[in-house]
């Protein structure tokens, strides 16, 4: 049962992050061009479609909405609603609720979503494609599946001693 707890509530995180992504580029991709590598990002720049002042602000707005997010999601689901107590159970839920919205970030959003659509596509930068290339995408799979463990190990251990 817990199993398909945790499924759903990776679906369901994984579905917020999607939400994020439709808000972003809803007027065209330049809404999330702070995804974008920085040479991409500077040629936005050059051709006049932004500023780097509004990257800046994106990206902030972006890390500002999704970390916490991500944060106060997992504790939730984990510690209210499935009623977790200590460390290794709180782990391997909070790691398994972000390794689900991983695998969506990186095959449905990225590999998908950003790859083989034009809903991602700025006009101008064509030629930069594919937007996420393989060391960028060798990134986000090591940050996505070792930075979640860190970050799933750091807030059990908070929690468990919280929880004392």
């Amino acid at each position: 049962m817990i199993a398909f707890k945790l499924i759903l509530e990776g679906l369901g995180l994984g579905f917020l992050l999607y939400l994020i992504c439709a808000m972003g580029v809803r007027n065209g991709a330049i809404g999330m061009v702070h995804l974008y590598d920085r040479k991409v990002q500077e040629r936005v720049v050059e051709l006049g479609l932004t500023t780097a002042e509004q990257i800046r602000k994106r990206s902030i707005w972006f890390r500002s909405l999704c970390l916490p997010g991500y944060l106060i999601y997992v504790l939730i689901c984990v510690y209210m609603i499935n009623g977790t107590r200590g460390f290794f159970e709180g782990f391997w839920q909070m790691f398994a609720i972000l390794s689900i919205v991983n695998l969506i970030d990186r095959l449905l959003i990225d590999e998908y979503w950003v790859g083989h659509t034009k809903a991602w596509e700025i006009p101008g930068t064509e030629d930069m494609k594919p937007y996420i290339n393989k060391k960028d995408k060798f990134c986000k799979w090591l940050m996505g599946t070792a930075g979640f463990a860190v970050f799933s190990a750091a807030l059990a251990g908070i929690m468990s001693l919280l929880m004392k």
